[in-house]
């Protein structure tokens, strides 16, 4: 079990989503959190002229459901911020981080770039919008020690202020073989997506997943199974997996199935025009009702 930690927010102007300055007991760092708009006002303040590394987040385009993210560095953090206001566009806010003693150095910060670009990457939660790659800068033994301990800081205040990017996806349920108790005389394990030809041979049969799920919560524990229907000219389920977990995609409450091994293709589950049976979102059955279907009518009432 990971140690208890704490830490303070001190919020300018009183304004919960607007600028916020974070201290930790005993740490010589210092986090900025601030909203685009918040820029301007906020750009002057003395530790922003510092060494220090800064996360720009946003979003690409209106249809992405993966945040994305710019990792910068600086010997003053402020021009560089600034340019990134005048030029960038898809931010909407930023986290920077500086050292109160004036302890981080130009190695220093490039390290921390460094480290949390790989990461994010590595994770793979967000979409980076670097266009370079940063190779590792080298430091000694100490000061790679004490950098790594101010990473380490960072990343137990980034999910704090709400950016999940550079942590690793915890799954939210493992399913078990056993058949969750419920009272209802019909119960459902097995989640019904729609997809076109380009998703579903790219990422159902692909990848071995399905994501950008919205999901109810109370349905977590029931999905053992998800099965995968193609839209017209298919207009049939034509393959099922096993779910091995599901983990939180992206920052908008949705979610990735992830399979346990290859989906399998079985006998086509045709679409016939029934009312109901159109499948244009999420739909809840059994593997069961399924697998004894021939046509998407069959399976009604959905779970």
């Amino acid at each position: 079990m990971a140690d208890s930690y704490t830490i303070k927010i001190l919020v300018l102007n009183g304004d919960p989503e607007g600028v916020r300055i974070i201290d930790r007991m005993n740490w010589t760092g210092q986090g900025i959190v601030f909203p685009r708009e918040d820029w301007l006002s906020l750009k002057n303040r003395e530790s922003l002229t510092r060494p220090g590394v800064y996360i720009l987040v946003g979003y690409s385009s209106d249809q992405d459901e993966l945040l994305t993210i710019y990792v910068g560095e600086g010997d003053g953090i402020k021009d560089r911020i600034d340019s990134h206001y005048k030029n960038k566009e898809f931010w909407s806010w930023g986290i920077a981080f500086v050292s109160t003693n004036h302890s981080l150095n130009k190695a220093h910060v490039q390290w921390l770039e460094y480290s949390l670009l790989k990461r994010a990457s590595e994770i793979n939660r967000c979409r980076i919008s670097n266009s370079n790659v940063p190779q590792e800068p080298l430091l000694n033994e100490a000061d790679k020690s004490d950098t790594k301990a101010f990473l380490k800081e960072i990343l137990q205040i980034l999910p704090l202020v709400g950016l999940r990017a550079f942590e690793i996806p915890k799954s939210i349920v493992v399913p078990s073989g056993d058949s969750p108790k419920t009272t209802p005389a019909y119960t459902y394990d097995t989640l019904v997506v729609p997809a076109s030809k380009d998703g579903f041979d790219e990422v159902f049969l692909g990848e071995d997943a399905w994501y950008a799920v919205r999901l109810a919560g109370g349905s977590l524990p029931k999905i053992k199974y998800i099965a995968g229907y193609q839209v017209a000219p298919i207009s049939a389920i034509t393959h099922l997996a096993e779910v091995a977990s599901i983990e939180p995609y992206g920052e908008t409450g949705k979610y990735k199935l992830n399979f346990k091994g290859k989906a399998q293709e079985i006998p086509h589950v045709i679409y016939d025009g029934k009312s109901g049976s159109n499948i244009q979102s999420i739909r809840y059955t059994s593997r069961e009702k399924i697998l004894k279907a021939k046509k998407i009518g069959e399976l009604l009432p959905w779970g």
